[in-house]
This record gives structure tokens, sequence and C-alpha cells, in this order.
């Protein structure tokens, strides 16, 4: 006990840690309660995407304080990088104070080489071998790169999903998993790259010149018909009951459970239902999960289904707790 007091009264010396309020009193003094001080430190967070960027700053207690989203295409130009640290000088100003902005996490679709701060590949932004050192020195604060599907698994909290799948539902399909509560990324970084599981053999073309991946079925751009309509339009139809649009949405079900199914028993794991499509359905919960055990003869329940706690910003704000992690350890 006098160690663990001795620890606390060192994180609220350091305002770590602050007062929040009083208990009943039980007959002797009033015990008191204590908690993070949310507001002692801050870190933003930033997607990049091939048309738009999405920024959002997060206080200690991993709450949004203030978001937005930002159409900007995107080009391997140094002109961009320069362009998006204006972005950010504009979003900042007046938020914080400096001396407690940690950093910024900059999440990107694609493979990262983050020791040389190279994107080795990202399809959905066409570029190879991209530095991305000239964006870090324009940001002029320290930077944390990182895949966008492991970014949103960060957003998870590790306490409650140390060992985890994120399947990012998406306009394309990524993925993303931890063990013991730390990203797994295999030997070539490349770990998680479930959008390019074979589904279908010989189906639908992907993007990435493959037939029948996963991500030509269970991307969020199945039902937006690469974004010729908003997700909240299809699902608008789906509550009115529209038949076509329905047999769409069931059609998606059933290859959404097929790749659940699959995962589940490659890797024995809790599947933490994210991205876009993943913000949607926790209404749709018991149909998914009728399909999901008609595939899986092994289990009885789909209770490691789970939805996602960000259903948004998710990569935006998993970059930037990076930096509360790191800042923690620190301490």
């Amino acid at each position: 006990m006098p160690t663990v007091l001795a620890n606390v009264n060192d994180l609220l010396e350091k305002r770590v840690l602050e007062e929040t309020g009083e208990y009943a009193s039980t007959g002797g003094r009033k015990a008191k309660s204590i908690g993070i001080n949310k507001s002692y430190c801050h870190a933003m967070g930033i997607l990049i995407t091939a048309n738009h960027i999405e920024m959002v700053l997060v206080n200690f207690g991993d709450e949004i304080i203030k978001k937005d989203r930002i159409r900007l295409k995107f080009t391997a130009e140094l002109s961009y990088c320069t362009e998006v640290a204006q972005k950010v000088k504009t979003f900042l100003e007046g938020e914080v104070a400096k001396d407690t902005l940690l950093g910024i996490g900059v999440a990107i679709p694609g493979i990262i080489d983050q020791k040389e701060r190279i994107v080795l590949k990202s399809h959905a932004l066409g570029i190879e071998n991209y530095s991305l050192r000239f964006l870090e020195q324009a940001l002029e604060i320290p930077v944390y790169f990182e895949n966008d599907a492991n970014a949103a698994m960060l957003a998870e909290k590790k306490q409650k999903y140390p060992n985890a799948i994120y399947l990012s539902l998406n306009h394309t399909l990524g993925g993303a998993f931890c063990i013991d509560g730390k990203l797994f990324r295999g030997q070539n970084q490349k770990a998680g790259e479930f959008g390019h599981m074979i589904l279908v053999p010989g189906g639908r073309k992907c993007y990435c010149g493959k037939a029948g991946c996963a991500d030509a079925y269970c991307a969020a751009s199945v039902l937006t018909q690469d974004n010729r309509q908003s997700l909240d339009a299809f699902m608008e139809k789906i509550e009115r009951g529209n038949e076509k649009i329905l047999q769409t949405w069931n059609e998606y079900l059933d290859h959404l459970a097929v790749l659940i199914s699959n995962l589940r028993m490659a890797y024995d794991m809790d599947i933490i239902l994210g991205g876009d499509v993943g913000g949607v359905l926790s209404d749709y919960m018991i149909p998914l999960g009728e399909k999901v055990m008609a595939y899986n003869g092994f289990e009885h329940d789909v209770s490691y289904l789970k939805n996602c706690s960000y259903k948004k910003e998710a990569s935006a704000v998993g970059a930037a707790k990076y930096f509360f992690t790191k800042h923690i350890v620190e301490l």
C-alpha cells in the first residue's frame, strides 16, 4: 500500500492524475476519487486517403475533442506535404498549448517501412517506395507513421482485446491483429492483408489484379457501388425494404460470414468488426451471426464477434494514441 500511495502521489504531482471527487463517508474521512487528467497531454491523428485527409485531436482520456475531414486529392508531389502541413496548422490553431501536444500520428493505406519512413506499396494511393521524410519535416513535430488498419487496431483498448483481429471494412478491406497487446506485423510488414485472401476462386476482379479476393466481396465499395452512392443511402434503402438492396446486403453478409469463419478457424481470436461497414453492423449482428454459425461447425455461439469502439475515426485516433502509450512507458 505505501508503494501504491507513493506512486499515486508522484503522478498527482506530475499532473498525470487528478482528484475527481469524493466518495460517501463510511465513518472516517471521505475517500477521494482519483482519475486520469484528460487535459494532461494531447495527440493528433491524421488519416490520408486518395481524396481526403481526416484529422482528429485526442486528449489523454482517449476522447476526440476536435475533428475535421477535408477534401484533398493525394499526389506524390512535395506540394502535397506542404499543403497537409498547412491544414494541420490551421486545425490546431488555438486548440491546445504546444507543450501538451506529444506528436502527430499519420495513418496511411499501404505497407510501411517505419524504420526507413517509406511507403513500400499502396494500391489505394498508387505509390511505391514513397519517402515520408518530407512530410515528417513539413509537420515539424514528432511524427509516427502507421498502416491504416494497424492504426485502427491501436484505437481499441489493449486491456479489453489483448489478442484480437481487426477487420477494417472501409472502401477497401484491410486488417490487423495483435498478440499479447502488441501488433503482429509479419516478416515483411504484410500481416493482416485479409482483403487479398482468395474468397471466391476465379471470382470478381480485385483492384490488385487478382480475381476472387475478399476485398471484391466484403469491402464497403461493394455496397456503395465504388462510391456512386453513400453507405448511409444504402442503409436507408435497407430500412425501406428495397428488395434489390436487401438482396445485395444479404449476399454481402454471406461472403463476410465466410471470411469471418475462415479467420476464426485460422487464428482463434476475437474478431472486431471495424471500418465504415463495421460502424453500421451493430444492428445486424444476429443475421450475421446466424450466417457465421452456418459455416462454423466447431462453435455454438459468436460471442467472439465484437463491434468497434470508434465507428468513424478509428485509424486517425489509433495513430494519435500511439503517443500516449509511448509517453506512459517513459513516465
